[in-house]
């Protein structure tokens, strides 16, 4: 799966940035981050290539609940639901 630069969700447009470190509040133990009011999605460029397409997949799901009009959400539901949106993805070879 190619990662694109950019992605359009819910008419937003988020950058999609590989990068050598995603620091949250000191902390360092992230493999991605989806900055909401940035409409920006990190993922950490160490990983694998299959690490990063989940990563991907993950961080666009927040992004789609987001713009969904939900803005608590539960890290484990994000977890479940990107990781069969991923298989599924990989079936479609998007």
């Amino acid at each position: 799966m190619k990662i694109p630069l950019e992605i359009k969700v819910g008419g937003i447009n988020y950058t999609i940035e590989m990068v050598e470190v995603i620091d949250v509040g000191g902390e360092r133990n992230f493999q991605g981050m989806c900055h909401f009011d940035l409409a920006k999605i990190e993922i950490l460029n160490s990983l694998s290539d299959q690490r990063i397409e989940q990563t991907f997949i993950h961080e666009l799901t927040h992004a789609i609940f987001y713009e969904a009009g939900y803005d608590e959400q539960d890290e484990d539901m994000i977890n479940r639901v990107g990781i069969v949106l991923h298989q599924v993805m990989k079936e479609l070879i998007i």
